[in-house]
C-alpha cells in the first residue's frame, strides 16, 4: 500500500486543527528538468528540513524533494510533545551499553531539546511553544519504578527538573482520577508541531535552500554523484540524505526493513471554557500515560483538548476517527462527554524494534535517520544536526548512533506487518485488562 496517498489527497494537508492554525508558508513548484546540489534530503519534515537548515549554514547548496508539502507527514500531525531522555528507560540501556554510552545518549537528547529551544528563538518560529510535561502511571504497582526513574535522571545526570507526584498530586495537576501516580518535568515541552516544521521550512529557505514541494523521489542511484530521479526531473547531488521516516516505503529497502510505519490518531474539541481547561490541566504541560497504547494529550492555545489514542490495525484510517478516539479520552475525562470534536486526523510515524532511533550509512555518501517510536519532535532536531555533521566529514557522533542494535522485523515484506497486528493486539489487551 502506498502510504503518501492511502489516506489523504495529493499536495494538501490533512484536515487537522494544525493545518487550519497553520501560518503562512508559500507553496513551492515542483521539480522539473535538472538541478544540481551538493546533498539531496529526501523529505520535507522534522528531519530533512533540521539537516537541510545546518549544511546551509555549513556552505553546501541543499535541495529538499518532498512528496507532498513541508510538514505534511508525521512532523505536522502529532501530539507536538517534547520529552526528556531517550525513548527507551535509560536504566536499561546503560544496563545494555554501558554506564558511557548511556551517558552518551542522555547527553543527545538533552541536546535534542536544546537544539529545538535555539531554533524556535533564533528564527522566530511562532509555534505555541510550553514548558513542562507529565508522566501519569495507571496501575498503583508501576509508580515505584517511575519514581526511580525520576530519582536516576537527577542521580546520574544532575537533571532537576522533576517533581513526584503520588495519586493525590497527579489528580490535582490533571483533575482525573485515572492515574495513581507519576511525575511532572518542566524540563520538557509541547508545541504546534505543524508551525514548527513550517518555521523550519521558512528558515531553510531564507538560508537558501530549495525546497520542491509534490515532487516524489522514484529512484536513487547508489554511486556518487548520484541521480535522484523524480517524475518531471532529477538531482544531481554529491550527497543524500532519506528523511522519509514511515513513508520511505520501497524506495530503500534495507531502511523499510528496520523502520515500520504505525498510524495514530488525534481529536481536537471545540475550545473549552477557561476554568473547564484549567480544571483538567492546571499547569498547561502536556500528558502521556503509561498503556501501551499510549494515551497523550494537552491543551491547545485556544484551549481546546487536543488528545491523541486509539489503535487500528490496518493502514488505512478509520472511517470515524472521533469515533475512535473519544472513548479514550472520556475514559481520562468523562467531563468531556459533551464537549463537541471539531476535528480530528490519522497520520503515519515510524517505529523501530528497539524503540530507539535508527541511524545508518547507505554507502560513503547516502545517510538516513528515523525510526523515532513516537520521539521524534526533539530527537530529530539532534538528527539533523548529525546528519550534517556526517555529510561534512565528522562522523564520530553519526557513528555512535548508527552503533545502536537493531533487527529487522520479521517475516519480510508480506508477513511483518499481520506479525505487528498480532503483537498490538496482545498489548492493546493488557491494556484493556490493566495488566
Amino acid at each position: 500500500m502506498d502510504l503518501l496517498t492511502a489516506n489523504d489527497r495529493a499536495g494538501e494537508y490533512p484536515p487537522s486543527y494544525y493545518a487550519a492554525t497553520a501560518n503562512p508558508f508559500p507553496r513551492q513548484g515542483k521539480l522539473a528538468g535538472e538541478v544540481r546540489a551538493d546533498v539531496c534530503v529526501i523529505g520535507a519534515g522534522f528531519t530533512g528540513l533540521s539537516a537541510a537548515l545546518y549544511l546551509a549554514e555549513k556552505g553546501f547548496s541543499v535541495v529538499i524533494l518532498e512528496a507532498q508539502r513541508v510538514g505534511w507527514g508525521a512532523s505536522g500531525r502529532n501530539g507536538g510533545q517534547i520529552a526528556t531522555g531517550p525513548r527507551e528507560d535509560i536504566r536499561g540501556l546503560e544496563r545494555t551499553y554501558g554506564r558511557e554510552m548511556g551517558a552518551r545518549l542522555w547527553d543527545f537528547a538533552e541536546e535534542a531539546k536544546a537544539i529545538l529551544r535555539d531554533r524556535v528563538e533564533q528564527h522566530s518560529i511562532v509555534c505555541d511553544l510550553k514548558p513542562g510535561a507529565i508522566h501519569g502511571e495507571m496501575q498503583a504497582r508501576n509508580v515505584p519504578d517511575a519514581h526511580r526513574e525520576a530519582e536516576h535522571f537527577a542521580q546520574a545526570y544532575g537533571y532537576e527538573q522533576i517533581t513526584l507526584l503520588d495519586r493525590e498530586g497527579i489528580c490535582a495537576e490533571l483533575g482525573t482520577e485515572a492515574y495513581q501516580g507519576g511525575y511532572l518535568d518542566m524540563g520538557a515541552g509541547h508545541l504546534h508541531p505543524l508551525n514548527y516544521a513550517l518555521g523550519l521550512g521558512q528558515a531553510c529557505l531564507d538560508g537558501g535552500v530549495r525546497i520542491f514541494e509534490e515532487s516524489r523521489v522514484t529512484a536513487v542511484s547508489e554511486a556518487a554523484p548520484h541521480r535522484i530521479d523524480g517524475d518531471a526531473g532529477h538531482v544531481t547531488a554529491d550527497f543524500v540524505i532519506y528523511a522519509c521516516n514511515g513513508y520511505m516505503g520501497g524506495l530503500e529497502p534495507k531502511v523499510s526493513a528496520k523502520v515500520m510505519p504505525i498510524n495514530n490518531f488525534i481529536a481536537a474539541t471545540e475550545p473549552l471554557d477557561a476554568s473547564l481547561a484549567e480544571e483538567l490541566i492546571a499547569r498547561d504541560v502536556c500528558v502521556a500515560d503509561s498503556k501501551f497504547v499510549v494515551n497523550y494529550y494537552r491543551l491547545s492555545a485556544d484551549k481546546r483538548m487536543l488528545f491523541g489514542g486509539g489503535e487500528t490495525y490496518s493502514y488505512r484510517f478509520p472511517t470515524d476517527i472521533p469515533g475512535l478516539v473519544r472513548p479514550n479520552m472520556l475514559a481520562i475525562y468523562p467531563q468531556l462527554s459533551k464537549v463537541a470534536i471539531d476535528y480530528a486526523w490519522g497520520g503515519t510515524l515510524g517505529i523501530t524494534a528497539s524503540r530507539m532511533p535508527y541511524f545508518d550509512a547507505l554507502g560513503p555518501t547516502r545517510f538516513t535517520a528515523g525510526g523515532y517510536s513516537g520521539q521524534g519532535v526533539a530527537m530529530t532536531s539532534l538528527a539533523g544536526r548529525v546528519l550534517a555533521e556526517r555529510v561534512a566529514g565528522q562522523a564520530e557522533r553519526f557513528d555512535t548512533l548508527a552503533s545502536l542494535k537493531h533487527m529487522a522485523f520479521p517475516g519480510g515484506g508480506a508477513l511483518r506487518h499481520p506479525l505487528l497486528v498480532l503483537a498490538m493486539s496482545w498489548y492493546a489487551l493488557r491494556d484493556r485488562l490493566g495488566i
